[in-house]
């Protein structure tokens, strides 16, 4: 039978612990610098969840030795690299279905000066230029190609030579496959205006273990020293603070008593005080957050009395993941809200599922909506829907929890992409949650 949708009935009050997955976005970034060295490196909390293991799977073809040593763990060992198949239909196909793919180039090229890759598949949230990752690339020395008919990209290099680079926008991925060229090149390279998300500092620390010479972790300006050999080491994923943020909204919006157990919260940044300003109370236990339950919640206001807006913005302002989230959220809050996504122009596309569901709800242009909360004294209502993307998918995954009557959410294979069992760890809070 294919399993290709969640079937909710939604009304019910959850309750227990939950633990957030590995960080997604780390991951994909960490398993593509095994590459970099031919010694063993083990990676622990790597999240089981499709795009990872797609990736995984493509080391694998690749010739990297891969050994599960558990659910989440693993030794990878990039020793016998056949990097011909990097040009084969199999790696064409296999990597140009995955976003997270992108990171392959800048540690193929650091470590073998070529890489090869199709345009990245992924989430339909708009137009995500790889232009940031050539340009920096080419400024260390690479020469970049691209094939328009065969919708492929391909670098090569002599040697790469540090410099300095102005990223000339602050990308997460593009900033990690810099690092990624950089720390096996000669002479010194600096990165000015670098994305410095958690996900970049793991990268980071992770290299220095390695041998890298990085300094600048956490801050926009990192400074490289280039070395000729990196060894392999140890390393931890944190926990996924897009998790994080949405068992908080989920506790708030289900009227739901959950302890999000460590949560790394030192690395969560605003992310908490966020879902504070939508009247959400939570508290930080140790390292665990614990949200209680509560029937009402209300949206803040500006000193000045106008109203909250909340917008996205590269680290450490708000990460743009969790604005889908926060915009289901306010639909049953008291008061009203202004969701700014500055960063993708078609993540709030989803809104006319929740508008059906009796959200009210203004999208006042691809990147503005509107967010009247009317206090749960409509509450939403099941309907039938498909997901568009990840977080898309695991919002209205939460409105269809908290509203009356059956919902049927089709295309789950895009919330399986970024969340690991999720229908089982809800089940196990008393959702009731199935597959059909």
């Amino acid at each position: 039978m294919n399993q290709n949708a969640f079937e909710v009935i939604g009304g019910h009050r959850l309750r227990g612990d939950l633990q957030p997955q590995g960080a997604k976005n780390e991951a994909l970034q960490i398993v593509c610098a095994v590459l970099l060295s031919t010694e063993p490196i083990t990676i622990h909390n790597v999240p089981n969840i499709e795009d990872v293991n797609k990736l995984i799977g493509i080391l694998r073809d690749m010739g990297v030795k891969v050994v599960a040593l558990s659910n989440n763990s693993y030794r990878f060992q990039a020793d016998e690299v056949n990097l011909d198949f990097i040009y084969s239909e199999r790696y064409t196909q296999s990597a140009g279905r995955l976003r997270g793919s992108v990171m392959l180039i800048g540690a193929l090229l650091g470590r073998f000066r070529k890489a090869f890759l199709p345009s990245p598949g992924g989430d339909k949230i708009g137009r995500r230029r790889l232009d940031t990752h050539f340009l920096g690339l080419q400024q260390l020395g690479a020469q970049f190609k691209y094939n328009e008919a065969e919708n492929t990209f391909s670098l090569e290099a002599d040697c790469l030579q540090g410099t300095h680079i102005l990223m000339e926008e602050i990308s997460v991925t593009g900033t990690a496959n810099v690092i990624l060229a950089a720390v096996m090149a000669e002479g010194i390279t600096t990165i000015y205006n670098a994305a410095c998300e958690p996900y970049v500092q793991q990268l980071c620390k992770m290299l220095n273990r390695m041998g890298a010479k990085i300094s600048g972790v956490g801050s926009n300006l990192l400074h490289i020293e280039g070395v000729s050999y990196l060894g392999g080491c140890e390393h931890h994923v944190l926990p996924d603070m897009i998790e994080v943020g949405s068992f908080i909204g989920l506790a708030a919006l289900t009227q739901s008593e959950i302890r999000i157990k460590n949560a790394a919260v030192n690395e969560l940044g605003i992310i908490p005080s966020v879902f504070g300003k939508l009247g959400i109370q939570y508290e930080i236990q140790g390292d665990d957050i614990f949200v209680p339950e509560q029937d009402h919640y209300e949206i803040q206001k500006f000193i000045d009395g106008s109203i909250m807006t909340i917008y996205d913005s590269p680290w450490p302002g708000f990460t743009p993941d969790l604005l889908s989230i926060v915009l289901v959220v306010a639909t049953q809050a008291k008061g009203s809200i202004l969701v700014h996504q500055k960063m993708f122009e078609s993540r709030l596309f989803f809104v006319d599922k929740l508008i059906d569901m009796g959200a009210q709800i203004i999208l006042c242009d691809p990147h503005r909506a509107v967010v009247i909360g009317l206090d749960r004294q409509y509450p939403l209502r099941g309907i039938n829907m498909s997901s568009p993307d990840i977080r898309a998918g695991v919002s209205l995954l939460m409105a269809a929890l908290s509203a009356k009557g059956k919902s049927v959410i089709s295309g789950i294979e895009q919330i399986d992409r970024g969340y690991e069992r999720i229908d089982e760890r809800l089940q196990a809070l008393g959702a009731d949650i199935r597959r059909i």
